[in-house]
């Protein structure tokens, strides 16, 4: 092979330093997973085990932290997202779509707990919310068979009553276990559906 279309050798120095900067963003999310709604530098530095300079030279702002973030949850929900809804009738099929949400939603929850209080000052945490809202919205819309869907007011229902702030609501605020949870949901989702 000639030199000339021989393939040029990795920068192992930009090799380490992508290596670091994914070592920070998974340190924030699992920080952030484990209840600390707004982790210090010095705790992502050292769960990452990197220097407290790299957190910095990496993320010069939340923004460009946040959206790493966000892209790492989007590759890990895609499955859960795409993953498609077997053939049933209406009660069945709702079933499995709060099943799927609750899973979701346990996934998600202390991330958009966290992403909640910084979303006043951050543009992309506001788009990334409105982002999983619409996608749910969508597959919500897709799933259900259209004697459900044409009526706008019904739709409109079954989405606030399947929504992530419904469910950080009996959560979180009324302390019910995913099993209650899901029962409450349940019971909500199927008056709406008579």
């Amino acid at each position: 092979m000639s030199p000339s279309k021989a393939k040029p050798k990795p920068d192992g120095r930009r090799l380490r330093s992508e290596a670091s900067r994914q070592r920070i963003v998974e340190a924030m999310r699992d920080l952030v997973r484990e209840g600390k709604v707004a982790p210090r530098a010095e705790d992502v530095a050292a769960r990452a085990n990197v220097g407290l300079r790299s957190v910095f030279r990496h993320f010069d702002d939340m923004e460009t932290l946040y959206r790493e973030i966000a892209a790492l949850m989007r590759t890990e929900l895609s499955p859960l997202l795409a993953e498609q809804l077997p053939p049933a009738d209406a009660p069945d099929l709702l079933e499995q779509l709060i099943a799927r949400r609750a899973k979701l939603f346990e996934k998600i929850m202390p991330l958009r707990l966290a992403a909640d209080v910084h979303s006043h000052a951050s543009p992309f945490l506001r788009e990334d919310r409105h982002w999983m809202n619409e996608s749910l919205r969508a597959i919500l819309r897709a799933s259900l068979p259209a004697a459900l869907t044409k009526d706008r007011t019904l739709l409109d229902a079954f989405d606030a009553a399947m929504s992530f702030e419904f469910w950080r609501r009996l959560r979180e605020d009324q302390g019910l276990t995913v099993a209650q949870a899901r029962r409450v949901v349940e019971r909500v989702v199927e008056a709406l559906a008579k």
